[in-house]
């Protein structure tokens, strides 16, 4: 029986790009928080005391201000969950092996965004 030689990063280099997704991770769940307070908080600019013909614009403005705080904390959660899911290929050290080609990820790609699962070649190919 042949043994294939596998296709992977080193876990020298499994755990530079461990390391780094910590650090990212750490940050975009810092930066949910973040939201999570001004989402809770709407009015932090307290216009309780302005006239009352502005307040349908203001109603509106803060309707408008909530809707944008939830699409930036849902795609903030995406990017939390897709870190996290990094850090399990690193474990199973299958990080960095693009999922359609089964060809390593250059790491300057992996480096700018390291929960990628395709190649460029593979990224390019959907469109």
């Amino acid at each position: 029986m042949e043994s294939k030689a596998i296709n992977r990063y080193t876990d020298t280099d499994l755990q530079e790009f461990k390391t780094l997704i910590a650090e990212k991770l750490k940050s975009a769940q810092e930066e949910l928080l973040s939201l999570a307070k001004s989402m809770s908080n709407p009015n932090a600019n307290g216009t309780d005391d302005t006239a009352g013909t502005y307040k349908t614009l203001e109603d509106g403005s803060a309707t408008l201000e909530k809707e944008q705080l939830n699409q930036l904390a849902a795609r903030q959660k995406k990017f939390i969950e897709s870190l996290e899911s990094a850090l399990v290929r690193i474990e199973n050290k299958t990080y960095g092996i693009c999922r359609e080609t089964g060809k390593l990820i250059p790491k300057e790609r992996l480096r700018a965004v390291p929960h990628a699962t395709l190649s460029m070649e593979a990224k390019l190919k959907q469109y």
